[in-house]
């Protein structure tokens, strides 16, 4: 496709579609939550009984009756009729990183030839999806269908569009999971009453503790003409060739700069939808790389936080269609620039309103506060390969590792004053816990600038996981990931981890020893063990890769093998203690990691072995047959010395163009060949070793030659958009 070519197809899909910007008149806070089954609009829709034996249940976690979910179905019905639904779903999370949804009408028969709006207490708890036809290792044949959804009274159901969203888990016939919300709403509980029982040491009033996640999505936005021209982008989410733009990140001009006004438009439209939805949607502003952006939203419970992450998701697509844009949501979308993560803030707090990972103001409050985060170091230390195996992917292992996101080891940075305070508890003093604190201020000494208060730690980009003054920062996340993959993993370890300290203080209780001094012993046990998690150097250099693995950390780098960490004695036995997942559970997820990562490195094989054979050699052919052509004819125009001269130079492209084309032939066929082979395997876990091993070293060498060829052919006559075009928005 022609240079003018591309930007007429950019241009004409403005002319066909305006862009919608929504600018209502109302505040935020007047429409916020405006779509959302809330406890505002509980009030208004349903008995004062109802309402309040509701708010009981899910405050107190509590089972449901019947005869209350009937009492819901019908205020939930009115509402959504009165505020445009024609239909109501089920949503859940199957294992795929998305949601799924099956709509329903608010029809049944009215005896009369007619239909009357109805919606029971049964169809609000439970629906049956077919279980067989979404990822699930296993657990259910083709022809062993059933498979239940169950409404999650704790998360608030919603309209979107016309239709009333229901958030629900999803679970076989026999038991098992097949989602991401089952298996979070177990280790949210688990994290609960095993961190609730070591805060009740320090505040014996304690009855709940909460498990909180911000997450920062980022993303990309590209035309979507484009877009449609890039078989690549529209197949696999990311370009599997493409030279280097000139001008990509180098001039770091492009972080926090001034959004561009497209941009902006389709930004403020979609907060606006983010907001009617109950998403806080909070700060936005542009990435390191061009045409990146990030959203965050105000923190929130995490089964909470992570439904809106997944519906923000949607709502991107969707919006970003109304603004000739396209989302792309893969963790390394263009070569040579930045990728997209989605950095995961994890906090606990009481249900007293005491966040247990920020410093106090006196030694009991820090000895809290240094308790729970030398539990968490302790549970990561000993969990560091599931928790780089509950991040990786297909897609985010192109961006682990790379000089711009954490590595594919997992360790802690705790900033150096917490770093000094772990040290002296380790020596036995305890002197400084006075000393901790948030923040402290700070004076330039310029009149016109008040004074700064500067956190007690600074932040570290290169850490995976890293303590951020009040939360840990969980960076590794990948941007179109379930942040419920890597929030399992993390509170379940953690609450096992906890578990088992309350059981060692508590027997030292028993022995006669006094509570501080307990726990302070064991926390500097936990220190000691610990030590080899914390890192607050430069994740990026090759010095820590060797420490690391001298360390004992998990350095393994293959995603396949990586996957393993879930089937380890250790972690079977921990998910199994905290009643997280059963071992034919995780045996049944990992058959789903190494089967979805087979199938998107087999996507991306075909899709570059047929643009390579149909698209660019065929080009490439045709610009070689134009200058062939060329130096026909200047030979007949100029002979002897000065002709070879003359022609030396096409001669020179002719060649390199044949043998980059060689070469590419010849990649293709032997992919195609290790393709076919790794097929073969029946074995999961082998094929997708395969597809590691064999698949993706050619894919690599075929893009080289390609990107080379990109340099040497006419623009006019290159058939996909270039970095320069897909990376600056016009």
């Amino acid at each position: 496709m022609s240079t003018s070519l591309r930007f007429k197809v950019v241009e004409e899909a403005y002319d066909r579609k305006a862009v919608a910007v929504a600018t209502p008149a109302e505040r935020p806070s007047e429409y916020y939550g405006k779509q959302v089954f809330n406890r505002a609009t509980m009030f208004r829709y349903l008995p004062k009984a109802t309402y309040n034996a509701l708010l009981d249940a899910i405050e107190n976690k509590k089972p449901i009756s019947r005869s209350l979910a009937d009492s819901v179905a019908e205020g939930m019905k009115r509402w959504a009729v009165d505020n445009g639904a024609r239909h109501y779903t089920h949503w859940f999370h199957p294992l795929t990183d998305g949601t799924a949804e099956k709509h329903d009408a608010f029809i049944e028969h009215d005896g009369k030839g007619g239909v009357m709006e109805e919606f029971s207490g049964k169809l609000l708890v439970q629906q049956e999806p077919d279980a067989s036809s979404f990822p699930n290792g296993g657990i259910r044949n083709t022809f062993e269908a059933r498979g239940y959804s169950a409404w999650d009274i704790s998360s608030p159901a919603f309209i979107l569009g016309e239709t009333l969203c229901i958030p629900t888990i999803f679970i076989s016939y026999t038991g098992e999971s097949l989602d991401y919300k089952t298996p979070l709403l177990r280790a949210l509980n688990a994290v609960d009453l095993a961190a609730a029982k070591v805060a009740r040491f320090f505040d014996p009033d304690v009855r709940h503790v909460i498990s909180y996640l911000g997450w920062e999505q980022e993303y990309f936005l590209v035309d979507e003409a484009l877009y449609s021209a890039r078989p690549d982008l529209v197949m696999t989410g990311r370009t599997l060739m493409g030279h280097e733009s000139p001008k990509n990140q180098q001039l770091e001009d492009h972080y926090f700069g001034a959004i561009p006004s497209r941009v902006e438009a389709f930004m403020l439209d979609l907060e606006i939808e983010c907001h009617r939805l109950g998403i806080p949607a909070k700060t936005r502003h542009n990435e390191v790389a061009p045409n990146q952006f990030e959203l965050a939203p105000i923190f929130e419970e995490t089964n909470l936080a992570n439904d809106h992450n997944l519906l923000l998701m949607s709502l991107m697509a969707e919006v970003a269609r109304r603004h000739n844009f396209r989302v792309l949501l893969h963790e390394k979308p263009f070569a040579g620039v930045n990728g997209s993560g989605k950095h995961n803030n994890w906090s606990l707090g009481t249900d007293r309103g005491k966040l247990l990972f920020a410093p106090g103001k006196t030694p009991e409050e820090n000895l809290q506060f240094v308790t729970f985060v030398v539990n968490v170091m302790a549970a990561v230390h000993r969990h560091n390969g599931l928790l780089k195996a509950s991040i990786m992917s297909a897609t985010n292992a192109h961006r682990l590792g790379a000089n711009e996101a954490p590595p594919a080891i997992i360790s802690i940075f705790t900033g150096s004053q917490l770093a000094g305070v772990l040290d002296k508890i380790e020596n036995s003093s305890m002197t400084d816990l006075m000393a901790l604190s948030g923040k402290a201020e700070y004076s330039l000494g310029l009149a016109q600038i008040p004074g700064l208060m500067i956190d007690n730690t600074d932040r570290n980009r290169t850490s995976p996981f890293a303590f951020t003054g009040n939360r840990f920062e969980f960076r590794a996340v990948g941007s179109s990931a379930n942040c419920a993959s890597a929030m399992i993993a993390l509170n379940a370890a953690v609450a096992d981890q906890l578990n088992e300290f309350h059981e060692k203080v508590s027997a030292r209780l028993d022995a006669g020893e006094a509570l501080n001094e307990a726990i302070i012993a064991e926390v500097r046990a936990l220190i000691r063990e610990s030590k080899a998690i914390h890192f607050d150097g430069n994740g990026y250099s090759d010095e820590w890769q060797r420490e690391a693995a001298r360390r004992g950390l998990d350095c393994e780098t293959c995603p396949p093998k990586i996957f393993d960490a879930y089937l380890r004695p250790e972690t079977v036995a921990m998910f199994g203690r905290t009643g997280v997942f059963s071992e034919v559970e995780l045996e049944a997820r990992n058959e789903v990691k190494w089967e979805m990562y087979t199938k998107k490195i087999q996507i991306e094989a075909r899709v570059l072995g047929d643009l390579a054979i149909n698209h660019i050699i065929p080009v490439a052919t045709r610009y070689q047959s134009v200058l062939v052509d060329n130096v026909v004819k200047l030979k007949t125009l100029f002979s002897g010395q000065k002709g070879a001269e003359i022609v030396g130079h096409d001669l020179d492209t002719i060649e390199k163009i044949s043998r980059h084309m060689t070469v590419i032939k010849a990649k293709v066929e032997e992919m195609v060949a290790a393709r076919k082979k790794a097929n073969a395997i029946t074995d999961e876990r082998e094929k997708a070793i395969a597809y590691y091993n064999d698949v993706l070293a050619p894919m690599e060498t075929i893009r080289y030659h390609i990107d080379k060829l990109e340099l040497m052919v006419d623009n006019e006559m290159w058939p996909l958009p270039k970095y320069r075009e897909l990376l600056f928005i016009r």
